[in-house]
């Protein structure tokens, strides 16, 4: 019954049943016989078998056809497989792809897979690439459907019903991923709001910490717990929690506050946790999870690769399709704080992605930030993301109309701010130049300079910066500003043709 079609590959899994045949030897040399049959076709025959259950000490024929697979086959290659054979699709194999060289790039999808992956993992996730459309959307629905674990989150909440302790060291497992297993077991505890166990007899009784992890979908190495092999498995168990357990959410995110607190053991884990919870608050428009990371700007580590950290997180928030709006209302209230951290994060963030999507919006935060009374890290940096914009493809014309209006029309410290920082050549020639030869055709554009740099001298609190110092702009010799004027730069980097004047004789001709 066997089918013989020329060009074809059979796979034949005789691994459940091959320890029950009554003659194993018989029937392995009957198959042996038929793959020769099937060679003289051009087709081909796999058998798979167990360790032990394959009879190669019978003959030399049985033994010579034995191949043994030491590892399980890569996902990655098994995905590909199924792409190019199975559904016909090899043009999006560039999906999966692991090369990290300039000539190809890391795919979309490559980092869905692991080396513990199953291989059944990796044909459900070649399915789903497969049927993806040409709408812009399609691949990302795709990718999320994958990782929704929908079946292993279900099941491991319903094992669970009765047990929030491990219930507990599943959501402490998701958010100190990678700590080892008695960090993991404080977390729950801390969670729980329990201290530690001091009866014996309770000490003894149940499972190993080890078991409890495992039967939670998570993988002990040594003393370290890991979530890394179940790629979007700990998004999908904190989704289901935050659906059906609403209770516990103010408990949950003050357990977070404790938990990346400085010397705390999620500390060096804040950017994983800012990443699930963004996602989080993405899928559940839900702006208390981002009020949350905001509230990490001021939280512990004042270090700038702390606030880029938030910054980047927050630019993520704030461009997603329904969250979004909230999320730039957060900002904006933000580049009115009083702190300079969190003022520092909303210029960090109108230097990114964002100014790059919502210019105008980025514009408008900076402003307030500009206004600031001293000129503190949150004011340089947003100077610095206003040069920045002013420098991206076609944003010019925006910014200098915008800027031109502040310093001349609003007359705040944040016009005259704006303005020096634009035309500050030993920062960044790159502005004066475009307008100095913009004002040799228009008359308004030269006008505009001409007001712009005048209304900025006689604003007591404006500044001018050099490379090394910062000057008070009534104390700059007049020939300085008419070399800013007329494009050139000082000789200097000091300024060394600075030097006290009467404010009455400071202003440009």
């Amino acid at each position: 019954m066997l089918p013989d079609d020329p060009g074809t590959g059979y796979l034949l899994d005789v691994a459940a049943e091959i320890g029950s045949w009554q003659n194993p030897v018989n029937v392995a040399e009957q198959l042996v016989s038929y793959a020769e049959d099937l060679r003289h076709l051009g087709s081909f025959l796999v058998v798979i078998a167990d360790e032990h259950g394959w009879p190669e000490a019978a003959s030399g024929t049985l033994a010579r056809v034995v191949a043994r697979a030491t590892t399980r086959p890569s996902p990655h290659l098994v995905a590909k497989r199924h792409l190019e054979y199975v559904h016909g699709k090899p043009e999006r194999i560039r999906w999966l792809s692991t090369a990290s060289a300039e000539a190809e790039r890391v795919g979309a999808a490559a980092h869905l897979l692991t080396d513990d992956s199953r291989p059944a993992d990796a044909a459900r996730l070649a399915a789903a690439l497969a049927a993806v459309d040409d709408s812009p959307r399609s691949l990302q629905t795709a990718l999320g459907t994958f990782q929704q674990w929908h079946s292993d989150v279900q099941n491991v909440f319903k094992e669970t019903e009765d047990n929030p302790d491990d219930r507990a060291l599943l959501i402490s497992a998701l958010f100190l991923n990678n700590k080892d297993a008695l960090t993991i077991q404080d977390g729950a505890r801390a969670l729980l709001a329990e201290p530690r166990e001091t009866s014996v007899r309770k000490i003894l009784t149940g499972p190993d910490l080890t078991t409890r992890l495992e039967h939670l979908g998570a993988k002990v190495i040594g003393r370290t717990v890991t979530l890394d092999h179940k790629p979007g498995y700990a998004g999908a168990v904190l989704l289901r929690l935050w659906q059906q357990r609403a209770d516990i959410h103010p408990p949950l995110l003050s357990w977070l506050d404790t938990i990346t607190s400085p010397r705390e053991p999620g500390a060096d884990r804040l950017a994983a946790i800012s990443d699930l919870l963004v996602e989080l608050a993405v899928a559940e428009n839900d702006i208390r999870v981002v009020k949350q990371i905001h509230a990490w700007i001021d939280h512990g580590d004042n270090s700038a690769a702390h606030r880029k950290l938030i910054a980047g997180v927050l630019t993520v928030a704030a461009e997603a399709d329904t969250l979004g709006a909230q999320v730039r209302a957060l900002l904006l209230d933000s580049a009115r704080d009083a702190s300079e951290a969190v003022a520092t994060v909303v210029a960090l963030v109108c230097q990114g992605e964002f100014a790059e999507h919502y210019p105008r919006q980025a514009l408008v935060r900076l402003r307030h930030i500009l206004d600031r009374p001293e000129p503190d890290e949150a004011v340089r940096t947003a100077q610095e993301a206003l040069r920045d914009i002013a420098a991206n493809e076609g944003q010019l014309p925006r910014v200098w109309s915008t800027v031109i209006k502040w310093a001349t029309q609003k007359k705040r410290l944040a016009g005259h701010r704006a303005f020096l920082s634009l035309l500050d050549p030993p920062v960044d020639p790159y502005v004066l130049q475009v307008m100095l030869a913009a004002a040799e055709q228009k008359k308004d554009i030269k006008e505009a300079l001409v007001e712009g740099w005048s209304v900025a001298l006689r604003s007591p609190s404006a500044q001018c910066v050099s490379r090394n110092r910062i000057h008070r702009p009534d104390h700059c010799h007049a020939p300085h500003r008419a070399a800013l004027l007329g494009g050139r730069r000082s000789t200097s980097p000091d300024h060394a043709d600075c030097r006290p004047t009467h404010p009455s004789s400071s202003r440009p001709s």
